[in-house]
């Protein structure tokens, strides 16, 4: 099984004519994704990688039966293309366009929730379901079918645990990069609800980083509260001194808000396994993968 992406998902491109549209889309044909459409206003009509170009998504949705978007588009444009997909009811929108706008985004989750669709991102890599689709930038050479899911903030970390784990002979299940912005569409909590109804993934691997409350937020209500396979978790950003943004637009600590230490603990508090580096990482996972019952959780 699969979570939120599958060989059958019907996929759609926002921006599919630009540059990293094109790019990126390529690539996620070459890895068996079902792209149907593309949409690029003004373009209607035209083909482009194969499959037809509309002006607008509830177009390709109609014509197409498309049920699942990535959105390569400038960020200025971004937030539109969001609510764009979702009012056309589009399932899952997965928007990778970074720098959008801090107010753009709360307008467009807002639009987003009251639709009741799925959004994956901004400034994310998107998701991999391994052997069957993928919708974003992921690289398509490290992912391998197996028992692990994966979600992070990090699109840097998610690519090296993926690799790790499959140069380890561990495959993965669905790869997640939630993204590290401050105002996001789907969340660790999520994410991590829909690993554990999954009979396919037997073990999660989460990295966090510093900022926010999220992970903590996840600790407490998802992986304390009978999640029943072990995690793996860790929390990128230690050293990051207080108050100072570092990288992600999300990763920056108020106070005893959002620091390394408090995620550590909250998750240890949890039952999860964090390690202090991702050779640690995929070395835990691997235990887990072949002992899960010792290691799940309350």
């Amino acid at each position: 099984m699969s979570i939120l992406l599958s060989s059958q998902s019907r996929v759609l491109v926002q921006g599919l004519t630009g540059r990293e549209g094109t790019f990126h889309a390529e690539q996620m044909k070459a890895y068996g994704t079902n792209l149907v459409a593309g949409v690029s206003p003004g373009k209607g009509g035209s083909t482009h990688l194969g499959v037809p170009i509309f002006d607008t998504v509830a177009d390709a949705k109609r014509e197409t039966g498309a049920d699942v978007s990535g959105i390569f588009v400038p960020a200025p444009f971004a937030a539109d293309a969001i609510m764009e997909a979702a009012a056309a009811g589009i399932e899952l929108i997965v928007c990778i366009t970074e720098g959008i706008p801090l107010y753009d985004m709360v307008r467009a989750r807002a639009f987003v929730e009251d639709a009741g669709v799925k959004l994956i991102g901004p400034n994310c890599p998107g998701l991999v379901t391994a052997g069957q689709a993928k919708v974003g930038i992921i690289p398509n050479h490290i992912n391998h079918e197996g028992p692990v899911g994966i979600v992070s903030r990090s699109g840097t970390l998610t690519y090296e645990v993926i690799q790790g784990l499959s140069q380890a002979g561990v495959g993965q299940t669905t790869s997640v990069g939630i993204g590290g912005d401050p105002i996001l569409g789907l969340s660790f909590q999520d994410v991590l609800r829909l690993f554990k109804e999954d009979p396919a993934t037997h073990v999660v691997v989460m990295i966090g980083e510093i900022g926010g409350s999220d992970e903590e937020a996840a600790a407490e209500s998802v992986i304390g509260r009978d999640f029943g396979k072990p995690v793996v978790g860790f929390i990128s950003g230690r050293t990051a001194p207080p108050g100072k943004r570092m990288g992600h637009a999300g990763a920056i600590i108020s106070g005893n808000t959002g620091t390394a230490s408090s995620k550590v603990q909250a998750l240890k508090r949890a039952g999860a396994e964090i390690c202090d580096t991702i050779e640690e990482v995929v070395a835990a996972a691997g235990a887990a993968v072949d002992q899960p019952s010792s290691a799940a959780h309350r």
